[in-house]
């Protein structure tokens, strides 16, 4: 058997599916509309090139300038041949003359116009008819707080007040909805923001307890207290004040004066204890007497302290105020025990250097002026306002102010000559000293049913803002105008010339 190659034709099967769809498709077509078209062509018309080209004259001081004809007055140059020698010995008389010197040129217009820019209020406080007993601006000038308490009637029960904050550069701010609310049991009496750190503030209670918060910390914002101790106030606390900025590391320290006569310095501890770490005690006794003053006798003699203020010059020296009406130059550098009684944990000094004549009442504010190293303004419940120097017993001014009550009188931070007062009628009282020596420059009227004007401050950062709170539990926000934030020519050489003179 034998095997060959061979190719055979392959068998094929046609589609009939196929062919049935064939005869199913059909062919059309369509036509768009013509799209018309165009062509066009820009061209420029022509090109100009132009320049311009200077020459250096021979003499620069001339001007290469066809002038015309020069006007040529022959009587002109003889009257300043004239005049020539006696104007050049006026102008060497005005250039050694002192009459002017330290005069600013004031472009703006002045003006004596003041406007309320906002009106804060915390309106569960305003429903329990809260007062607000206290106002303090922080170190960046933009957030105000307020301390709710009773000034008038408060006890030593622990009604629930209120610290507030509101931030009036925030986007958003609601006047009558606080930014920070603190709940306190018990009546704030004072406030004070920290001079550097723009969250910490201190509160002082009627209680005699000293607190310290941290704004900044929304969960558990109450860093430190002193608690109710040996060492605590027995009496109400009426202001805390911050000393002077501490070296970087150091723990925060916090002054607290109450009308027990006592004067503590507190130390902020790690665990958020405030410890006494010094302090002071004002003694009947040990107070240096002049003649005009009737000491008040309390059980154990110690002196009621209502207000302080530190010298900006004199860092260890400092201003008193007291319930019997008269006010003590102290210093912290004193090494003298104090005769007291009271129970401390530490021995207390007494600071008592000098004593000044007495307000016929109480004395509720005391400033020491930021310009001049011996001034300092008093404010109290006889309705007058005193200006003293440390120089003198006397006062050198007594103002009249209100037939009410002074709660509260301040320095302005950048006019030497002005000072504001929140008196007990519901207004805040603008002093010029250049300007007059008895009247207010301008009497602003904060309240409207004459409730008390407690507490008022200048803003040290944002110059031309007032804050004052008052017995209706609000505060408002006043845009002081020019004439009251611009330093007028000669006002320091007139405030040495007020410290320098007696007693009117």
């Amino acid at each position: 058997m034998n095997f060959v190659d061979e190719a055979v034709e392959g068998a094929a099967v046609e589609s009939v599916w196929r062919k049935s769809q064939e005869s199913r498709c059909e062919s059309k077509s369509c036509q768009t509309r013509p799209i018309p078209t165009q062509e066009l062509a820009v061209q420029v018309g022509g090109v100009t090139e132009n320049g311009t080209q200077t020459e250096r004259t021979n003499d620069q001081r001339v001007l290469d300038l066809d002038l015309g004809p020069l006007l040529d007055y022959p009587d002109v140059g003889a009257f300043l041949k004239r005049v020539a020698e006696d104007m050049i010995r006026e102008l060497k008389k005005n250039w050694r003359s002192h009459a002017f010197d330290g005069y600013e040129v004031t472009w703006k217009e002045p003006s004596s116009q003041v406007s309320c820019l906002h009106s804060l209020q915390y309106l569960e406080a305003v429903t329990k008819h809260l007062e607000v007993t206290s106002i303090s601006w922080n170190s960046t000038g933009s957030i105000v707080s307020c301390a709710y308490g009773r000034l008038g009637d408060g006890d030593w029960s622990t009604e629930k007040t209120y610290v507030c904050t509101w931030n009036l550069d925030r986007r958003g701010f609601n006047p009558n909805h606080p930014d920070v609310v603190l709940e306190v049991f018990g009546s704030v009496m004072c406030l004070a923001f920290h001079p550097s750190r723009p969250s910490i503030i201190a509160g002082g209670l009627y209680n005699g307890e000293v607190l310290v918060w941290d704004i900044s910390r929304a969960d558990d914002p109450l860093i430190g207290r002193t608690g109710l101790s040996i060492d605590s106030h027995t009496d109400p606390v009426h202001q805390v004040r911050w000393l002077q900025d501490q070296p970087q590391g150091q723990r925060l320290q916090v002054l607290s004066v109450s009308s027990d006569g006592k004067i503590l310095l507190w130390q902020m501890e790690k665990d958020g204890r405030l410890v006494l770490i010094d302090g002071f005690a004002l003694v009947t006794q040990q107070i240096p007497s002049i003649a005009e003053i009737n000491k008040p006798s309390r059980g154990d003699n110690a002196v009621g302290v209502t207000c302080l203020s530190f010298s900006h010059f004199d860092p260890s020296l400092f201003m008193v105020g007291s319930e019997g009406g008269y006010l003590l130059k102290c210093s912290s550098t004193a090494k003298t025990a104090a005769i007291t009684n009271m129970a401390c944990s530490i021995p207390l000094k007494a600071p008592a250097q000098f004593t000044f004549s007495p307000h016929e009442g109480p004395v509720y504010s005391v400033d020491c002026s930021p310009f001049h190293r011996n001034l300092f303004l008093s404010a109290g419940t006889d309705g007058h306002a005193h200006l003293y120097t440390m120089l003198q017993p006397k006062p050198l001014s007594s103002l009249e102010l209100s037939q009410k009550y002074l709660f509260s009188i301040r320095w302005s931070p950048v006019r030497p000559l002005l000072f504001a007062a929140a008196s007990g009628d519901g207004n805040i009282q603008l002093f010029d000293l250049g300007k007059s020596s008895q009247k207010p420059s301008l009497t602003i009227k904060q309240t409207d049913n004459e409730k008390p004007v407690y507490c008022v401050e200048f803003n040290c950062v944002q110059t031309q803002v007032l804050a004052a709170g008052d017995g209706t539990g609000t505060v408002k926000i006043w845009q002081l105008s020019s004439d009251f934030t611009v330093q007028g020519a000669q006002e320091m050489n007139l405030l040495d010339n007020i410290a320098n003179r007696g007693p009117d």
